[in-house]
């Protein structure tokens, strides 16, 4: 098994979608469950982030990725009751930001 089969598998075996955009906006990889999630949308490697996004969405996109080219690694982007989702930066192993993420948790507790 090469790295790349490796990690593929492993992102695979994550229960949330994962899609890894890079500097330029564009998808690069998506997982099983953002393969699952996204089916019939425009979300698909190859193609722009934002032809999947509102104007609104790609405004805080385009703000968060500026605070993260500043160095925060990352933001809360959506909180509702059926997902918190964090933009998460992604550096290579000098600190260059390679691209980003979304991360999902759980919604917090209510009340």
């Amino acid at each position: 098994m090469t790295a790349n089969e490796l990690l593929s598998a492993f992102l695979d075996s994550l229960k949330h979608p994962f899609v890894f955009v890079d500097n330029d906006h564009v998808i690069r990889y998506m997982n099983k469950a953002a393969d699952d999630r996204y089916k019939g949308r425009p979300a698909e490697v190859g193609r722009s982030i934002f032809d999947c996004h509102n104007e609104n969405s790609k405004r805080i996109i385009l703000e968060v990725f500026e605070s993260l080219k500043k160095g925060e690694d990352e933001k809360l982007i959506a909180d509702d009751e059926h997902d918190r989702v964090f933009m998460r930066a992604v550096r290579d192993r000098q600190g260059n930001l390679i691209g980003y993420y979304e991360r999902f948790e759980p919604p917090g507790p209510s009340g």
